[in-house]
């Protein structure tokens, strides 16, 4: 905001001089009002901009760095996933059991024995 002219507070206290056939006060009043109202919001938004950039590019920063940590650690991955593809096995050899346990004899008569483990 090094680039800026003016403050809203300075367009507020700005004085023109009149001249004979000049515009008409008011108007330009009206309209400085209206400059400073919008001014003010620019003022704001790009503030809250820069905070919010601020925090992202920390966000970013921190993101980084757990990457950075997991690249380090394969062989944890690797562990996990195999982990996680026997307790798959499990879950369906703990479901096939409770249906034909829940449906007893009527699993056991099905010509199609694909559902066992």
């Amino acid at each position: 905001m090094d680039n800026v002219n003016f403050t809203p507070k300075e367009i507020l206290q700005k004085q023109f001089r009149q001249k004979m056939r000049g515009y008409d006060p008011d108007d330009v009043d009206s309209f400085l009002d209206n400059v400073i109202k919008d001014y003010d919001t620019f003022v704001k938004e790009n503030q809250r901009l820069q905070d919010e950039n601020e925090r992202l590019l920390a966000k970013v920063d921190e993101l980084t760095r757990q990457v950075q940590v997991g690249a380090s650690q394969p062989a944890a991955t690797t562990t996990s996933q195999s982990t996680s593809s026997v307790t798959n096995m499990d879950i369906l050899k703990r479901l096939s059991n409770l249906e034909r346990h829940v449906f007893g004899s009527q699993l056991d008569n099905d010509p199609n024995e694909s559902h066992r483990l």
